[in-house]
């Protein structure tokens, strides 16, 4: 498989999204930057698997779909075989819980099992959603529990007993992937049919608005998350050729918005800026390398 192929498959340029997700899944359950060292590495990696071994596995069970509706596919277009592709998704699943395992029992503080039943949730939740989106009405659901395991996942690496903020920012990541997803969905349409799940997408709004105010080092990074949403949501409405999947990609890059104003949150200026260089990294790779 070529270079290029496996770049397209795996829908690289949105990997800093999931990287952002990994630490503000680690802030929220309580480490700090001192704390990140070699373990972090590992984690980053194998959440980078678990992506991109979903995003193969995505084109692979879409194939048929793909080759009437998206011909300028990898698969359809002839780039690689579809059974290569089953076999190197599957694979990158494999190696990525194997990672998480070794974090549990390999570094400190040594969490157990924890980490590894949540790559499992994450690779059958992962597949699940792959196999059957198309016609499951609840994949944008599933869809968001992808990203919830990752924070989750991240979190019980750092410790067994996590508190309620990270199952708190695990919620309202699921509620902005529900929005995000729904409109995903739609992309082949050309248009949006109905607005009402988009409504999720303010579950994060208003907690970053409520949490702003007893900790203003938030306003920034929710001003920005805002101001962003709402670009994507404009793009929506005015509904011009283009203009869904534009909005699709943005969506997915404020991803590593809502993890800056979490992160801020907890009280890392620091590291919510570098969630900040997380979306702009997104953004610049989506040039170059479709985000959907």
């Amino acid at each position: 498989m070529k270079l290029r192929t496996a770049l397209q498959l795996g829908r690289v340029s949105n990997l800093p999204t999931v990287w952002t997700n990994t630490l503000a899944g680690a802030m929220l359950a309580g480490a700090s930057g001192a704390s990140l060292g070699v373990g972090f590495g590992v984690m980053l990696l194998a959440f980078s698997l678990f992506y991109v071994g979903g995003m193969f596995l995505n084109d692979a069970f879409d194939a048929k779909f793909d080759a009437k509706v998206r011909p300028q596919r990898p698969i359809p277009r002839g780039d690689v075989e579809v059974a290569e592709v089953f076999r190197s998704g599957f694979a990158m699943l494999g190696v990525a819980i194997a990672l998480l395992g070794w974090i549990g029992f390999g570094f400190e503080p040594r969490v157990g099992a924890g980490p590894a039943a949540a790559g499992l949730a994450l690779a059958a939740t992962i597949t699940w959603y792959d196999w059957n989106h198309k016609q499951n009405r609840f994949s944008p659901v599933i869809m968001g529990l992808c990203r919830v395991l990752v924070l989750l996942g991240a979190g019980l690496c750092v410790t067994a007993s996590p508190d309620a903020a990270l199952y708190g920012g695990a919620g309202l990541m699921l509620c902005y992937l529900i929005g995000l997803t729904y409109v995903a969905k739609q992309e082949n349409l050309g248009r949006v049919e109905n607005l009402w799940p988009l409504l999720f997408l303010a579950a994060p709004v208003v907690y970053g608005a409520w949490l702003a105010m007893s900790r203003p080092l938030v306003f920034i990074f929710w001003l920005l998350f805002c101001g962003w949403m709402l670009v994507a949501l404009w793009l929506l409405r005015r509904r011009a050729k283009g203009d869904i999947p534009r909005a699709v990609v943005s969506l997915i890059a404020g991803i590593s918005l809502l993890d800056a104003m979490l992160i801020a949150g907890t009280g890392a200026a620091g590291l919510a800026a570098l969630a900040l260089l997380g979306f702009g990294v997104t953004l610049f790779f989506q040039r170059y390398i479709s985000g959907t």
